[in-house]
């Protein structure tokens, strides 16, 4: 990889990671767009630099995940505050991991198909313009529960089997399914994001490893490439979290909606005028 490429992923990583637009969908764009070819360092390159923007959502929310809300509101030790906060996000990815357990090669083989990607944002974009009609009745409330927490990790499976959904729009979504506020459900989105992705870091190197080619992340400047982008991709992230939180707090998803469906039509039209998003293998 260039480091204009390895910048470029990575600002569409960060970018993209916590919107409801799909990051792997637009990673996927990008990489056919630049015409790079689909190899193992690549494909983990894009699993690993989520770890940067995993970094971004500690940093923004530290005080979540080292000193709960619940210790202020009722009394509790730091310990059994932070027991509850961590508990949930455990329960909330379950459903992730036993997914990626049972379907792992399903979902490597549809991972880089670029038709599918284009559907899926339009199917999604067309539901984001009326979920805030549907679901927009949470209130502030409402507890997140650990039931809420599974059902929310629920939602989450369906981004993993399916790229251009959006992991960040089913959670949220489940979220305000489950009577949370649009912020509620976003920053819970968030939070799940951090072991749903870190997870999927440690899969990523685990298989890397077991397949003997843990070596293809420290040829050449490969270990450079990796630091950088998960930098790059940690410091646009944290622009991308509070533009989103402001933004959707105050005017909801139709915008993302209509993005979503207008970037989706584009990539299926244009094989009519000769051009493919296809990466090369």
């Amino acid at each position: 990889m260039t480091w204009i490429e390895t910048i470029i992923i990575a600002i569409v990583e960060g970018l993209t990671e916590f919107l409801p637009v799909s990051s792997t969908g637009h990673m996927i764009i990008t990489e056919g767009l630049l015409g790079m070819k689909s190899d193992a360092f690549l494909k983990a390159f894009t699993v690993i630099i989520q770890f940067g923007a995993i970094l971004s959502v500690v940093c923004l929310y530290w005080r979540k995940f080292f000193y709960p809300e619940e210790l202020k509101s009722n009394g509790q030790s730091w310990w059994q505050a932070i027991w509850r906060f961590y508990l949930k996000l455990i329960v909330g990815v379950i459903p992730a991991v036993i997914v990626g357990l049972l379907l792992d090669d399903f979902i490597d083989k549809n991972l880089g198909k670029v038709w599918v990607v284009a559907v899926m944002l339009i199917i999604g974009g067309v539901f984001m313009l009326f979920c805030d009609k549907w679901f927009n009745k949470g209130s502030e409330k409402t507890p997140l529960t650990y039931k809420r927490s599974f059902i929310i990790g629920i939602y989450q499976c369906i981004a993993a089997l399916l790229p251009g959904t959006s992991r960040s729009m089913a959670t949220i979504v489940g979220g305000m399914q489950q009577k949370l506020t649009r912020k509620a459900a976003a920053e819970f989105s968030f939070f799940l994001a951090v072991p749903t992705m870190f997870g999927a870091t440690l899969k990523k190197l685990y298989d890397l490893v077991k397949d003997g080619g843990f070596s293809v992340l420290t040829e050449g400047n490969n270990l450079w490439v990796l630091i950088i982008g998960n930098v790059v991709a940690f410091v646009v992230a944290i622009a991308a979290i509070k533009f989103f939180i402001n933004y959707v707090t105050k005017y909801g998803f139709s915008a993302f909606g209509w993005y979503r469906i207008i970037v989706g039509a584009i990539i299926l039209l244009l094989p009519l005028f000769g051009v493919t998003l296809e990466m090369v293998d």
